[in-house]
């Protein structure tokens, strides 16, 4: 067992940042001696704030430090596959936040060098350490709903993304839906067979987004290889708050996750009864994205293999970039068992 994890932070935005402070003091076992950003200034910056050993505007510092044992990977999602492939040639562990990479073919080129260098490589779908979550896969594995036969997946947001980032995104379906198609799996225990996606924008100030092949609200209808079946609706422009929330539906009972509430506390008045809304995903995921890191941190001490890999990466990635297909085409996409391939199917 190895005591002390050596961690470097790539990337320094919000969630960058909180991967980092969390790392700094919040999880036994882990050290961060490292912060890089290429923002001038940033990095150095955020190592006075948290009292980091160094920082630098240089990924390679990191690569060619040897005492660096893990790299956390926050950057843009069209930098993760060079990020991941400089890094594992380097022989560090990894954590990439989603998308592993943006096409498939970027996947298999990086899933064959993590496997080559034999270093560890977990992807950040935080929800599967939400505790809500966790604990419904627990509940179902256990059995207590019989056999999983529908899964129900609901993620609003109400923060519109302006349009440098809907450009670069990858769209809807990649950017936010493929949260919910790694629960999917992860909850079903099945591999999503088809999915039809369709999508609109729905108000009129987000029109740019059609440029992109992009909308401000999607839904996607997915079956899974053992015969269930599974519907997810996505949307930007939630106006009352942050709202994600699961289902799933077995042959002996349901299991419903998550809530739109803030504290467990319902004002009644003459007026009604209120209560607080989730305003971000800063609120609702915290303790998941503190989970996770304190998860790759207790892998690489013990040698264990990651809840969630580069293949689990692969596979969200995979049903993502097969529902924008749908959505562009208007057609049904079907995915092989091992999700190595996709295939249209005319309806």
């Amino acid at each position: 067992m190895r005591e002390t994890i050596r961690c470097a932070v790539l990337g320094l935005g919000r969630l960058g940042y909180w991967h980092a402070e969390n790392l700094m003091h919040k999880i036994k076992g882990a050290e961060l001696v490292y912060v890089i950003d290429p923002i001038e200034g940033r990095a150095e910056q955020v190592a006075r704030k948290l009292g980091v050993e160094k920082w630098s505007q240089h990924p390679d510092d990191t690569f060619h430090d040897e005492s660096i044992d893990a790299v956390i990977i926050v950057t843009p999602t069209s930098t993760h596959a060079d990020m991941i492939t400089r890094a594992a040639k380097a022989g560090k562990q990894i954590f990439v936040e989603k998308p592993i990479t943006q096409t498939l073919e970027e996947a298999d080129k990086v899933i064959r060098v993590i496997q080559e260098q034999q270093v560890v490589c977990q992807v950040g779908f935080m929800r599967r350490f939400d505790p809500a979550y966790a604990e419904a896969r627990r509940r179902i594995i256990a059995g207590d709903i019989g056999r999983p036969i529908y899964f129900k997946g609901t993620s609003r947001d109400g923060n519109v993304p302006h349009e440098v980032f809907i450009k670069n995104s990858g769209g809807l379906f990649l950017d936010v839906a493929i949260h919910d198609y790694d629960i999917a799996r992860f909850l079903m225990d099945q591999e999503v067979q088809t999915i039809t996606a369709s999508g609109e924008i729905l108000l009129e100030e987000n029109q740019f987004m059609a440029k992109y092949n992009d909308i401000d609200q999607g839904f996607s209808y997915l079956t899974f290889a053992k015969g269930a079946t599974g519907d997810i609706e996505t949307m930007r422009i939630a106006p009352y708050g942050y709202d994600i929330r699961g289902e799933v539906v077995g042959t002996e009972g349901a299991i419903q996750i998550g809530s739109m509430r803030l504290t467990d506390v319902k004002l009644l008045s003459s007026n009604g009864s209120t209560h607080d809304l989730i305003q971000g995903f800063s609120s609702r995921f915290r303790d998941a994205y503190l989970l996770e890191m304190e998860h790759f941190i207790e892998v690489l001490q013990m040698g264990k293999k990651p809840t969630c890999t580069e293949m689990d990466g692969r596979a969200a990635l995979a049903i993502a970039l097969a529902a924008s297909e749908s959505f562009i085409t208007g057609k049904t996409i079907t995915l092989d068992e091992k999700i190595t391939k996709v295939k249209e199917i005319n309806l």
